[in-house]
């Protein structure tokens, strides 16, 4: 078991470092949609090459179950990112970061209706050490609170789209393994996200090695690898557990903010983490 909860957090953990690739790639004018289509399009490939490889019958899905696919891929990865970066145009980055983290609070409630997975006090607990510690990571108790209805919308979406990847991944993984689940979701992203960007690719054959990088790490470091052992750690994980376990993200996004950015580490951010590491610490002591 503590190999699948080591697997759901490193996944988090390669999430925060998203913000280090999108921010370079920003200067060489690509903007939040087009980082989308350039992570999931380095991912699609890079799971192809990967199962031509390693196995090319995982290719093979049954149609009756495209469904699962089109909800990890459309549903929630492209759905999700779609309403986050709406959200963060209508309210500040920190009210959008914050509302995208009711993710968990989904999870548990959709979790429980279609699994049957118990909400325990334990889980309660977890779930209100998880909110606050991202309260305070995003810094929202030192900001303006402006919030419009189509921001607070947009930022509700944002976390219950998040959330639907661990849904209909704990569907998938009960047929597939996490590599064809994985493919199968950036394939269809891909597709669904493709008309939303807008950028000039032919720049990506004049930037430099550094702007290559960046665009690699966001394809492999923050899309597939993440993906790959999040989906791992649902085969034996519940679905609201994993949601929990994987809000380390904004602990790691906080620190290249502060390693890379120079952004400030105040005594509430600290705080804040030291929150989020609880939660998942009382996760933990539950199944010692």
């Amino acid at each position: 078991m503590q190999k699948y909860t080591a697997s759901v957090i490193t996944a988090g953990c390669l999430w925060g470092l998203m913000g280090l690739f999108t921010r370079t790639l920003a200067t060489y004018g690509v903007d939040s949609t087009g980082a989308i289509v350039l992570r999931c399009g380095i991912a699609a490939l890079l799971f192809a090459v990967t199962l031509l490889v390693r196995d090319p019958k995982q290719f093979r899905i049954r149609l009756k179950d495209i469904w699962c696919f089109i909800g990890t891929g459309i549903c929630s990865l492209v759905f999700f990112n779609y309403c986050y970066f709406n959200a963060m145009q209508q309210t500040s980055l920190a009210v959008a970061a914050l509302l995208l983290y009711t993710a968990p609070v989904f999870v548990m409630l959709m979790s429980l209706l279609c699994f049957g997975e118990a909400f325990t006090r334990t889980k309660a607990l977890a779930l209100l050490l998880t909110f606050s510690g991202c309260a305070c990571v995003t810094g929202v108790f030192g900001s303006s609170l402006t919030l419009t209805l189509s921001g607070l919308l947009y930022g509700l979406g944002s976390g219950f789209g998040y959330a639907l990847y661990s849904i209909f991944g704990k569907y998938a993984v009960r047929k597939y393994s996490s590599l064809t689940i994985t493919a199968y979701t950036f394939y269809l992203a891909l597709i669904a996200s493709w008309p939303l960007a807008d950028f000039d690719y032919q720049r990506l054959v004049a930037i430099d090695l550094q702007a290559i990088g960046s665009a690699l790490g966001l394809g492999l470091l923050s899309a597939v690898l993440p993906y790959l052992l999040y989906t791992k750690g649902l085969e034996q994980i519940e679905a609201g557990q994993a949601s929990i376990l994987a809000t380390i993200e904004p602990f790691v996004a906080a620190a290249v903010g502060v390693i890379f950015f120079a952004e400030a580490l105040t005594p509430v951010k600290i705080i804040g983490m030291g929150l989020i590491f609880a939660a998942i610490a009382v996760l933990n002591i539950r199944r010692a």
